[in-house]
């Protein structure tokens, strides 16, 4: 089969759709979102009720904005391209944010469907994941921090990623405790039926099988796709990056 040539511009679209595709999927399921969206799902929760304007996508790019103030602490090194993460976080909001008022209105009734929505949401979040990590251009910061601190240390990059998604998820759970009193509610068929304020068995599966996901999909991607650069000043530009 003829490989799609110098497609890393267009896997950094396909990046950006994807994973905002695949949450909202997830969003819907009821499930639990994944690990890596789901800090922005609870504190949403939470303060939704008491400002009007407030949004997913909204509470996604500001998370990453600390993330990448960790990111530069961790690595002691700053580059003026992470801003450009951020500028890929923003535009990753939107998305999301577009997204989730298409599907708006839309539920599932029977648990067998909520499951497979889970589901396909997961490929497509982990699809796009893949497509990121295939791209010269900037990163979202969820993927920006796992390459840099792969590379920094020497890491290897799947492995980084499922601690990185470990820790989120844990840190998804602290916010839900912390946030809300409505624990007497919690229960573990709850968790195979709905979700906790976003969070439930969905999202602990997801953490699971989430990194082999992405391994796979790549795998795929790179046996249809080159990822040569249709526009190499663009990258010679993105890679002239002094440290300050």
């Amino acid at each position: 089969m003829k490989r799609i040539q110098k497609g890393s511009e267009l896997l950094w679209l396909l990046g950006t759709f994807f994973v905002a595709l695949g949450v909202a999927l997830c969003s819907k399921a009821n499930l639990g979102v994944s690990m890596i969206a789901a800090p922005a799902f609870v504190i949403y929760d939470y303060v939704a009720p008491l400002w009007s304007g407030f949004s997913v996508g909204m509470i996604e790019y500001l998370i990453q904005c600390l993330l990448l103030i960790l990111l530069c602490l961790i690595i002691r090194r700053w580059n003026w391209h992470f801003l450009l993460a951020f500028l890929v976080a923003v535009i990753y909001g939107y998305v999301l944010n577009f997204f989730l008022f298409i599907f708006r209105d839309i539920t599932f009734a029977a648990l067998w469907q909520k499951w497979v929505m889970l589901l396909i949401g997961d490929v497509a979040t982990a699809f796009g994941v893949a497509c990121y990590f295939r791209t010269y251009l900037p990163l979202q910061i969820y993927e920006l921090f796992v390459s840099e601190v792969s590379t920094q240390f020497r890491y290897n990059v799947h492995q980084t990623k499922w601690i990185f998604d470990f820790s989120l998820l844990f840190v998804s759970i602290f916010l839900a405790v912390i946030l809300f009193k409505d624990n007497e509610g919690f229960s573990l068929i709850m968790m195979t039926q709905g979700s906790y304020h976003n969070l439930g068995l969905g999202t602990l599966i997801t953490t699971v099988i989430n990194s082999p996901i992405i391994a796979i999909m790549g795998k795929i991607i790179d046996s249809v796709c080159d990822t040569t650069p249709l526009f190499p000043s663009v990258k010679r530009i993105l890679f002239r990056k002094p440290s300050l």
